[in-house]
């Protein structure tokens, strides 16, 4: 992430963060879907929209979703159009 981007990312609120992940798991499903899918999915729902924030604050979000045991990855966590993700 850019400087500009990690300031866009810490102003956001903790109402939106959690938004942003109920989202992001509600794209996923019992099936793996790209971890790109999820993100693009997520960044276009217009009441998400925050300018100058980015598809790897997004894939950051699932990062920390798999951490937490709320997703199941497949691949590296680091390339987002090469891994997958489900519910577990």
């Amino acid at each position: 992430m850019t400087s500009q981007e990690q300031v866009v990312t810490d102003a956001l609120s903790i109402d939106l963060l959690r938004r942003i992940d109920v989202a992001l798991l509600s794209h996923a499903g019992k099936t793996n879907r790209k971890v790109s899918l999820l993100v693009s999915l997520t960044m276009m729902d217009p009441s998400l929209r925050v300018p100058g924030l980015s598809d790897v604050f997004f894939a950051q979000r699932i990062r920390m979703l798999v951490d937490k045991g709320l997703l199941v990855a497949e691949g590296s966590l680091g390339y987002m159009r090469y891994t997958e993700v489900r519910l577990p």
